[in-house]
């Protein structure tokens, strides 16, 4: 199941981002993001030693990711010279059924929904129309991927992301989407459990540094 969930959610990523569709490499995906901190990115579906040195020895280009379901401190022996594991960008593989919730903007805030280039973006605004939190999605077919949900620091702790991701889902059910699946930070995954999403696997993070 869970290069399954790897592969949904590399692609996903790619749409959200608006980067051009995963091109398919002997151990996993490429993704070409064109960032100056990240060039590109390879998405490994499996965790296995072969592949994860086949992709790194693959990468001459700095600030190439590398990301694998497997835990980061496990990761560092298998990867050639130039290479380092960034424990900041570590996360989770999650994934949730979906089901919608009808949810209600909190009170003192409003919200928008907009969808460009097939991404569903969700704001929500303060009294004085600001945008204090937000999230975005893409929906492949029966998944859905969440991307970039955050709130203000001065806005946290009053439901506004709980608010985002019942919303994000309710727009996936009306399109079919019966499958949830996200990259999460270690702040994002305690938001994301209490929604009920589950994490699948630790996702490990490295960058091409020479």
């Amino acid at each position: 199941m869970i290069p399954e969930l790897v592969r949904t959610w590399g692609a996903g990523w790619a749409v959200s981002r608006g980067t051009p569709p995963p091109a398919e490499r002997p151990w996993g995906l490429y993704l070409e993001v064109g960032y100056p901190d990240q060039v590109g990115r390879h998405v490994l579906p499996d965790a296995q030693e072969f592949s994860v040195r086949e992709a790194a020895a693959s990468v001459t280009v700095p600030h190439t990711w590398l990301k694998a379901p497997m835990e980061p401190e496990d990761i560092g022996p298998w990867l050639p010279e130039g290479w380092v594991v960034d424990m900041d960008e570590a996360g989770y593989l999650m994934a949730v059924d979906l089901t919608a919730t009808d949810p209600v903007v909190p009170q003192g805030y409003s919200a928008s929904v907009e969808t460009r280039d097939g991404v569903d973006h969700v704001r929500v605004h303060d009294a004085t129309g600001e945008v204090v939190a937000k999230g975005q999605m893409a929906v492949l077919g029966q998944a859905a991927v969440v991307d970039r949900v955050g709130t203000d620091d001065a806005h946290r702790r009053r439901g506004l992301g709980a608010f985002v991701m019942r919303t994000l889902t309710d727009h996936a059910v009306a399109q079919g989407a019966v499958l949830g699946v996200l990259g999460a930070t270690p702040d994002g995954r305690a938001l994301y459990e209490a929604l009920g999403w589950k994490v699948h696997a630790p996702l490990a993070a490295c960058i091409y540094k020479p």
